[in-house]
């Protein structure tokens, strides 16, 4: 029981270094689906996130929605302050660090007054910023995950054989 339980705390640790992994390719997907739409369906990025909504599950699906909605209401707040208000609190939740928040929230601050051609291009920005966090992350996970994983059972061997 031992053994299993410190193999299954260096197990829990993996997930959690993976986690703010896994958010940042969600992010990346919303970013690629959002241009797609912009470049293929010639669509505006509110009704892109209407879209784009139940492609993504919770929190993502429902920001989503509820920028598409507010845009359609028209309460008074531009295409970017609207996507910042709703993703700050579906991003509050995760593990994510500040500057991944500020790299995916980016493309917002220029893509109000922009044509399509500028809001694909600061979309892309953001996706490249996102990517090479990505990419060190993967790096630098791949290392830590099987040290917690072995960490978790060396240290289960140790305590069983200092209990015996």
């Amino acid at each position: 029981m031992i053994l299993t339980g410190c193999f299954g705390m260096g197990w829990w640790y993996r997930v959690q270094f993976n986690r703010r992994l896994v958010t940042i390719r969600i992010l990346r997907e919303i970013l690629e689906l959002l241009s797609g739409e912009v470049r293929y369906g010639r669509s505006t990025l509110p009704e892109c996130c209407s879209h784009a909504a139940g492609s993504f599950a919770e929190p993502f699906g429902s920001a989503l929605e509820r920028v598409g909605q507010n845009m359609r209401d028209n309460i008074g707040l531009s295409f970017g302050e609207t996507f910042q208000k709703e993703f700050s609190g579906a991003l509050a939740g995760t593990h994510l660090k500040n500057q991944d928040r500020e790299a995916f929230l980016q493309f917002t601050r220029q893509a109000c007054h922009a044509d399509s051609q500028m809001q694909l291009r600061a979309m892309e920005q953001s996706m490249e910023l996102l990517g090479r966090t990505e990419g060190a992350l993967e790096r630098e996970n791949a290392g830590k995950c099987r040290m917690a994983v072995g960490l978790g059972a060396m240290s289960g061997i140790l305590l069983i054989l200092i209990l015996w």
